[in-house]
């Protein structure tokens, strides 16, 4: 389940370049809660092997943010709810928040937005008349900082603020958050920043009773006569997803507000549980729901609403968070354990270049789209050279000689290297020119490594593959190191020809 694309990152010292990508996008959620949490340099490490370029924190960690620099993945900070009090009754506090958190890491860390607490309004009631101002005190330091051009302000709010939510055209907000909500819609209308909302269709199913159908949940396929029909305005509804976003929708409506865009900030289906009490949480369920919500995102589907209108999405999360107190399944909504061992294989296969963390051979490692030709040729001769890539199948007459182009040998010999390695972490970079995908590029007569379990490398003395002992990991970045040394070197080589 993992791959989204990774970026070219120079970055340029300002610039709506550094704001990212708006529209449809698939992002993940880093929380902490484990008894053994990765150094932020193998939280990096992982988010750029498997192309994640959006990302939320549940804090502005100092280590963390300093290792997302010039990785030009795309942050989302935190204020947490602990530092709500401190941020909201006091202007100054906001703005040494923002001074130390945001602008003494932009534009070298691609942070977009700040969320201000999570779902401050269902969860802290009592902290609710704070929300606004510590909104307003953040947005004044953005500006003081010149950076609001770059980066937004919102707070992530649960669905269940959302009263009468099917059918979504009778939705409407609980009418005794409209002191904090009216203003913080006029707010983002104002600024152009997102509501923010965490939506959990496993939450809603677990707590229908039997209602809300499990294929209603994951986003599978239901005939006409079993999709839900919003009788009001004959929209059909085939997932929860969409009929709560499109609650959200018309809520807002309800406050005369039609122009604020819905960005989901948590949603995803735990991979185990309890057996007895949470059947539904296992991991068939959990690759479903993630599966078809990221075809769903990335295809800008939209909703009955608004179709074609994109939902930028954010997974919950990244690692499986062993510490977190609750029920069994609240430990287990990773997409990796604390080791960054796949939890679960999604199934992607068709969906491009996408989160894909598919461990069963069923992803391919492939020269990036626009990438530099000199840094892919680098990247070549680094992978048929050092790497141990057996490139014979490359030369004039075999079998994947053609297309005879420098992205097509790349594409070849990066794979090849990419599934010798075991499909490591950090193994499909190549100084960024390459990424993983799950569409097969085999072609004719030139099948690539993962289709029939193949990994072409000369040599017996292989790299460890992701789930080896800690004294050999080394190996692989080592190697990936030396990679980068090869490109610099040859760079530097083509400008000395050049003058």
């Amino acid at each position: 389940m993992k791959k989204l694309s990774f970026f070219l990152l120079l970055l340029l010292a300002a610039t709506a370049a550094v704001r990212g990508d708006d529209g449809a996008y698939i992002g993940v959620n880093i929380g902490t809660a484990m008894s053994s949490v990765p150094a932020p340099s193998q939280i990096t490490t992982l988010l750029r092997s498997q192309n994640i370029r959006h990302i939320r924190l549940y804090d502005a960690d100092q280590a963390m943010l300093s290792a997302l620099a010039n990785t030009g993945i795309r942050v989302i900070v935190s204020v947490p709810n602990d530092q709500l009090l401190g941020i909201g009754q006091s202007n100054a506090t906001a703005a040494r928040w923002v001074a130390r958190n945001v602008a003494a890491h932009f534009p070298l860390v691609n942070i977009t937005a700040i969320a201000v607490g999570s779902e401050v309004l269902s969860t802290l009631p009592n902290a609710a008349p704070l929300l606004m101002p510590a909104v307003r005190y953040l947005q004044n330091a953005l500006v003081a900082a010149a950076l609001d051009r770059y980066i937004k302000v919102s707070t992530p709010h649960s669905s269940s603020i959302i009263l009468d939510s099917f059918p979504p055209s009778q939705a409407f907000f609980n009418r005794s958050l409209d002191p904090v909500l009216v203003p913080l819609l006029k707010f983002l209308q104002s600024t152009g920043a997102p509501l923010m909302l965490n939506v959990y269709p496993y939450y809603d199913y677990m707590r229908s009773n039997g209602v809300i159908p499990l294929d209603y949940a994951l986003f599978r396929p239901l005939p006409p006569n079993k999709e839900a029909v919003d009788a009001n305005t004959l929209l059909h509804y085939t997932n929860v997803f969409d009929a709560v976003v499109d609650a959200a929708y018309f809520a807002m409506a309800y406050l005369n507000v039609t122009n604020v865009p819905v960005m989901v900030t948590e949603t995803g289906w735990p991979h185990k549980g309890d057996a007895s009490a949470e059947p539904d949480a296992n991991a068939d369920n959990a690759d479903t729901y993630n599966s078809n919500l990221i075809r769903h995102v990335m295809n800008v589907t939209g909703t009955p609403k608004h179709p074609g209108v994109a939902v930028p999405t954010y997974i919950y999360e990244l690692y499986d968070e062993d510490t977190r107190p609750g029920t069994a399944s609240e430990k287990y909504w990773g997409l990796f354990d604390m080791n960054g061992v796949p939890a679960y294989a999604l199934h992607l296969t068709g969906s491009g270049v996408l989160l894909a963390n598919d461990t069963t051979n069923q992803t391919y490692c492939v020269a990036r789209d626009g990438a530099d030709e000199k840094m892919l040729q680098a990247a070549l001769d680094w992978a048929c050279g050092p790497g141990k890539v057996d490139c014979s199948v490359l030369t004039q007459g075999q079998p994947c000689y053609d297309p005879d182009t420098v992205q097509d040998h790349a594409t070849y010999a990066f794979n090849a290297y990419y599934h010798g390695m075991g499909m490591g972490s950090g193994t499909c970079y190549f100084s960024g020119v390459a990424v993983i995908t799950t569409t097969d590029p085999s072609h004719g007569p030139c099948v690539y490594s993962g289709k029939n379990g193949s990994a072409l490398l000369n040599g017996t003395s292989l790299a460890p593959s992701s789930n080896s002992t800690a004294s050999g990991s080394g190996r692989t970045f080592g190697d990936v190191s030396s990679f980068v040394r090869s490109v610099v070197t040859a760079l530097l080589l083509s400008v000395v020809v050049l003058l």
